[in-house]
């Protein structure tokens, strides 16, 4: 995916600046989908702008620009959320780490084990108050209620499998000792 799309999907939802972009991306999409940083948003906004993907819909002080997605844009983010998102090489931490995870003595292997555990429930916890904030809006539901319905599964699966792992780790430290 590009940052490229994920600017448009944002923009569609309402009109921002980059600075509201920023932390849209720090606070929500970044944390669990897909990060960007201010050096890499603004180059993108103005190469959106010269495509005539978005338009700058308000200007206020100190150079403040609020920018809103055009039809073209809208046009384009619906073509590729029909194309469906480019197959590639996935980067997921936590798969690298239960790869991983071996190399620890036993006793290790099952706290850090444990530790995933509370964090999936903690983000189970923290995605589920965010969707039922998203859906109880009524109406259309916003795009990132999908995205949280996404990860409140992802993290109940990710939850499940780090209580069959402390139990399958829990089981050889017994029968290894």
């Amino acid at each position: 995916m590009s940052i490229r799309y994920a600017l448009l999907g944002l923009l569609r939802d309402q009109p921002a600046t980059g600075y509201e972009l920023t932390q849209r991306f720090a606070q929500g999409i970044g944390r669990h989908a897909w990060s960007a940083k201010h050096s890499q948003i603004y180059p993108e906004l103005r190469k959106l702008t010269d495509e005539g993907l978005i338009e700058v819909v308000e200007e206020g002080a100190r150079g403040k620009r609020v920018y809103g997605v055009t039809e073209p844009g809208r046009a384009e983010l619906r073509e590729w959320l029909l194309r469906g998102p480019d197959e590639g090489t996935v980067r997921n931490p936590l798969l690298l780490w239960m790869f991983l995870i071996g190399g620890l003595d036993p006793d290790d292997a099952l706290r850090a084990l444990r530790a995933v555990e509370e964090r999936a429930t903690e983000m189970l916890g923290e995605l589920t108050e965010t969707y039922d904030f998203l859906a109880a809006e009524g109406g259309e539901l916003p795009a990132g209620a999908y995205a949280a319905q996404f990860g409140i599964h992802t993290y109940r699966a990710t939850r499940e499998w780090a209580r069959w792992a402390i139990e399958e780790q829990a089981e050889r430290n017994r029968r290894a000792r």
